[in-house]
């Protein structure tokens, strides 16, 4: 049993495990290796032991989902795209992160926010815009959740993402990590990140039902100054949740995360459940912890930089036209080169013999 609750998160082809002082990253790379990564997690902020305490964790966590997690996946995606040669500069990628967050507040925030005004309209009911609120907010984050599943490529990074739960139940039975201990276990996971916004949401629903009714931009307002606030305690209740799982009072009560990672994952392919098991040793190799005995032993290579992998596919391409060049001028000057006549034999040719 590690002394440290590890968690994680899927990642394009792949899998980033956060331990106590770092993330390790393994991806399955296009021509079927896997590769890894690590980023310290032990430094700036990260090093103040307030980061740690409690409420401030919480909102360390979502600091690290929104950049530290998008920014791996942007990467991850990338690992992908390089094989065809394509690059996504630090440009893009930025613009990513923010359209990503802009879009997260407007869509699980404000929208609901939009509607819930207009449907309730001039009632004199202080309660009913904000459980209009709470029902919008709670049917786009399902019904999003749900069409992501159905596109092919999101419904393999939810297996990956069972990938992940499954490796991490099997070192918290203190099993050694091999695909068929890995199996044994759900892909369902109490401390889920998509549990924990789960509890967010209802947070919400409670937090905003408490403001009462206030003219539109200070509703605006609150809603987006809020949103720490409410994260810092979910990741608390989310905690204290997993904590005292068995208890009948808390399973009822986060029951719901439970049924949402019904979508959010699916039982993966051992392929993914290898790269799992290697992001969850490289995150305990980073945190100087011992990695349990009797594992796979599963090659892995250090990640290329950025661009690395589309520069040697441009390389390979060039060749290859190179080569088709020459072949091609080759085969040119043989047909332009003239041919002798071929020798007269017809009077030279002996007699036949009788």
């Amino acid at each position: 049993m590690p002394r440290y609750s590890y968690g994680g998160q899927a990642l394009i082809e792949g899998v980033m495990m956060r331990g106590r002082d770092a993330i390790a990253v393994a991806l399955r790379s296009p021509d079927g290796t896997i590769i890894v990564a690590d980023e310290r997690l032990d430094t700036g902020f990260h090093k103040n032991a307030i980061s740690r305490a409690p409420f401030i964790r919480g909102l360390v966590i979502l600091y690290e989902t929104l950049f530290v997690g998008t920014r791996w996946l942007i990467r991850s995606a990338s690992v992908q795209a390089e094989e065809e040669g394509v690059e996504l500069g630090k440009g893009s990628v930025a613009i990513m992160l923010g359209v990503t967050a802009v879009i997260g507040v407007g869509l699980f925030f404000l929208l609901p926010l939009g509607v819930a005004s207009v449907a309730a309209g001039t009632s004199d009911n202080p309660f009913l815009q904000h459980i209009i609120e709470g029902l919008v907010r709670v049917v786009l984050f399902i019904g999003y959740l749900a069409v992501l599943s159905r596109t092919p490529d999101v419904s393999r990074t939810f297996q990956y993402h069972g990938a992940e739960h499954m490796s991490i139940h099997t070192l918290e039975a203190g099993l050694p990590l091999r695909i068929e201990n890995v199996r044994k276990f759900p892909t369902a996971h109490p401390r889920c990140g998509t549990e924990f916004l789960v509890v967010v949401v209802l947070l919400s629903i409670v937090a905003f039902s408490l403001i009462g009714r206030l003219s539109p931009v200070m509703m605006i307002g609150s809603r987006i100054l809020l949103i720490p606030v409410i994260a810092a305690v979910g990741y608390e209740l989310l905690r204290l949740g997993a904590r005292f799982r068995s208890n009948p009072v808390v399973r009822v009560v986060m029951w719901p995360g439970m049924l949402v990672q019904m979508i959010t994952t699916k039982q993966p392919t051992d392929a993914m459940i290898e790269v799992a098991i290697v992001a969850l040793e490289e995150a305990l190799k980073a945190d100087g912890e011992p990695v349990p005995a009797d594992g796979l032993d599963l090659a892995r290579f250090p990640m290329p930089e950025p661009g690395a992998l589309a520069a040697k596919v441009r390389e390979d391409e060039a060749a290859a036209a190179d080569t088709a060049a020459a072949d091609a001028a080759a085969a040119d000057a043989a047909a332009d080169a003239p041919v002798a006549p071929a020798a007269d034999t017809a009077d030279t040719a002996e007699p036949p013999v009788a």
